[in-house]
């Protein structure tokens, strides 16, 4: 029985571990957190992503936990309604939005007892051989497996040992966004609400008793801070909105004593290859298209079953199978990225109030 290690216990790479383990691989999942990562905001499953859902026999259970978004609806300073847009595109088959953490223990539920779990540790080295590949791990310990699989999002640790740099594949758009996840409701539940001015957006999106903050603001270039200090990001977001209309003070101050906090930067990672040698890359650690996509958990979740089905195709042939990945899931990545480009620069974070208000009179 061949072995394969995936690194992150995320979407990409649970979707991924449940592949392998389908086709009959000996599966290791490696996570640097004491559990599943879970947290974030909803996730939106759609176009052929459901019929990957439907093959791995969870369409059901993340049908049956459905959220059912009602109204979009764009504000002005005085929280006057400018425009609004009623929404029905979850009561149906071809879309689903869902709470991520319920979809991360959905899938985690579906393969926990048939994968190898090893939690609070890390990949820091591969040596490859003819024959397989050794990974080195946090804790000391060495183990050898047929094929390694990153999964582990934007800032992807395999993708930085055996690729090279973030900084060659991170192509950064030009805005940075928070989330933070209150447990109350901050507006009518299953609504979402926009707020904009000149190169700053506000979020809201209301449901099951909880709301997602979210702040985004464009900038000419990259901001330094560090990933891992959270009172950090959390001033830059501060230094960013302080002083601004609409219901700023309040959610600000929602935000600074929110336990759920995340920051970045609006990037994509564009690769000329996913693969090299034994090792291939899922989800965002190959080919994040940024939240400006909306479809992270998608292209998760398409990435994953696009790789088993290449070495399903090719009968555990990895060569063969890494480049038929590479070649048949490019177009629709490639698209999927052009589109969140134009999102995050003209839909999301317009730089104008003309541009703003043609935003709200047409919707997205």
């Amino acid at each position: 029985m061949k072995r394969i290690l995936v690194s992150g216990a995320s979407i990409a790479g649970l979707a991924t571990a449940y592949w392998m383990n389908k086709l009959g691989y000996k599966v290791t999942v490696v996570e640097v957190a004491a559990s599943p990562r879970t947290g974030g905001t909803a996730v939106d499953l759609r176009l052929g992503t459901i019929d990957v859902i439907k093959r791995m026999g969870i369409f059901e259970p993340i049908k049956a936990n459905a959220l059912n978004l009602e109204m979009i609806v764009f504000k002005n300073a005085n929280d006057e309604t400018v425009n609004s847009f009623a929404q029905n595109r979850y009561n149906n088959d071809e879309e689903i939005e869902i709470e991520r953490t319920v979809l991360v223990s959905i899938l985690f539920d579906t393969i926990k007892d048939q994968v190898e779990f090893i939690f609070n540790n890390s990949i820091t080295a591969l040596n490859e051989t003819p024959d397989d590949i050794l990974a080195t791990f946090k804790d000391g310990s060495q183990r050898t497996f047929d094929l390694v699989i990153g999964c582990d999002g934007t800032h992807s640790n395999v993708r930085k040992i055996w690729f090279g740099p973030e900084s060659d594949y991170a192509h950064f758009l030009g805005a940075y966004f928070s989330i933070s996840i209150v447990e109350k409701s901050l507006l009518s539940p299953n609504t979402v609400n926009f707020y904009n001015t000149p190169g700053k957006a506000y979020m809201l999106n209301a449901y099951k008793n909880k709301t997602d903050i979210i702040f985004c603001f464009a900038a000419d270039h990259e901001i330094p801070y560090d990933y891992r200090d959270v009172n950090q990001q959390r001033s830059i977001i501060l230094g960013q909105f302080t002083g601004q209309q609409w219901r700023t003070a309040e959610l600000l101050a929602e935000v600074a004593n929110s336990d759920n906090f995340y920051f970045d930067k609006f990037c994509q990672i564009k690769m000329p290859s996913w693969t090299k040698g034994r090792v291939a890359l899922v989800g965002d650690a190959a080919y994040c298209a940024s939240p400006a996509a909306g479809m992270g958990g998608s292209l998760a979740l398409d990435g994953a079953a696009a790789l088993a089905d290449a070495l399903a195709t090719h009968h555990g042939d990895y060569v063969m199978a890494f480049q038929d990945y590479n070649h048949a899931l490019r177009p629709f990545i490639e698209s999927v990225q052009a589109e969140a480009e134009l999102n995050a620069r003209e839909k999301f974070i317009p730089r104008t109030e003309e541009a703003i208000n043609q935003r709200n009179m047409e919707g997205f």
